[in-house]
This record gives structure tokens, sequence and C-alpha cells, in this order.
């Protein structure tokens, strides 16, 4: 698998929402098939009792409904593990050394499409139950190494984002192998990560509550 996620301003003059069709109808144009949803989400965990008085390290606990028996956890500047779905209730129980940052949970939320080999997932991010912005996740199914298909990915995301296409995502380029390196499913959940974070530093968007 070898996906690209961005994140797509919302037009000028509509809403998140408003914008979000506008990406489907393109898509549909162009002749992707919808197929289901999906959603991903991300906890934020940050230590506790921490005697030695560095400053608190935040742990990401996520979820991906492309894989639902299991969730990745992110610790901050590394290592990271995959873990079962019963991750989430160890959590709890370690409350006493990872606190639940609440308020701070972030998901992304939207519809499937398919087109050809071209997996493409058109979600609204969300958190506190507000509207922040659009991501866009684009997987190329026939090809798991980067710099193979980079060009044709490229080409397609330009087809319906225009100039919002991205640029090939710093996780591919800084890798000791450079684009040649198979892609997993850590280095899309990396980009949705860093998607969120920045998500959660923006100001909340006008008419962007949830129903």
């Amino acid at each position: 698998m070898r996906c690209s996620v961005c994140q797509v301003p919302v037009a000028e003059g509509k809403s998140v929402q408003q914008t979000v069709d506008q990406l489907h109808k393109k898509l549909e144009q162009l002749g992707g098939v919808k197929q289901g949803s999906f959603f991903v989400d991300c906890e934020t965990y940050h230590t506790t009792g921490n005697a030695s008085g560095q400053p608190s390290k935040l742990l990401y606990v996520m979820h991906n409904s492309e894989t639902p028996l299991s969730c990745l956890a992110l610790y901050e500047g590394g290592p990271y593990l995959t873990a079962d779905a019963n991750f989430d209730v160890l959590m709890v129980k370690l409350k006493s050394h990872f606190q639940n940052a609440k308020g701070h949970k972030v998901e992304s939320r939207g519809a499937r499409y398919r087109y050809c080999d071209f997996l493409v997932k058109l979600g609204t991010v969300t958190m506190s139950s507000s509207a922040r912005g659009i991501s866009v996740e684009v997987e190329y199914c026939a090809c798991v190494v980067p710099g193979d298909c980079w060009n044709l990915m490229k080409e397609f995301m330009q087809s319906f984002l225009g100039s919002n296409a991205p640029e090939i995502p710093s996780v591919f380029t800084s890798k000791p192998e450079g684009l040649f390196a198979p892609a997993d499913c850590m280095d899309t959940m990396s980009q949705y990560l860093e998607l969120f974070s920045k998500v959660r530093k923006q100001q909340v968007l006008p008419g962007s509550s949830v129903r």
C-alpha cells in the first residue's frame, strides 16, 4: 500500500461540508465509485507522576477502520507499536501513568471511493464536535514502493485537487532507503498524526458544528 494523506483547504466562501460535497462530485465525474465509509481517530495521553522534572511526553493511540482488530500507539519521539483492540482497556488500567487529554480527540470520517487501482478517502476532520478541516487519503493499491508510482499518484490527485495536490510526504523522503523502501500502515498513520496535530492548533472554522 502506498498512501498519501493531506489536508485540503476549505474553498473560499464555502463551508467544510460544501467543500467536501464538491470533492465528492469531482471524484464521481472522474468515474469514482463510492465503496462504504471510513474513519481514523486519535486519542492523546500525557505521562503523569514524572519525578525527574522532565516535560511529560505524549502518547497517541490511533484507530483505523481499515484495520478494525488493531490499533497503533505512537510515543512522542518514538517508538511505536501495533496492538490489538484491547489496548484501549489497558490504557484505562494505566491511568496512574497515562492521563487522557480530555477534549483532544481528533477524528476524520467520510466516504471511500474506488477508481481503477486508486482508493480515495475524503474525510471531515472534527474535534470537540466541530469540523476543523478536510483530509484526503489516496492509496495506489497496485504498488508498495513510493518511488515507483509517485508521479502517477500526483497526476491523479491533481485531477480532482488541482493546485492543492500535495508534494511527496516527508515520511517517505526521510527514510534511509529514500523513496524505494516499501510503505506500510505506520507511514499512513504518521501522516494522519501530523495532520491532526496541525488541526489541534487551528481556530474553529465558522459554521463548523457537526450535526
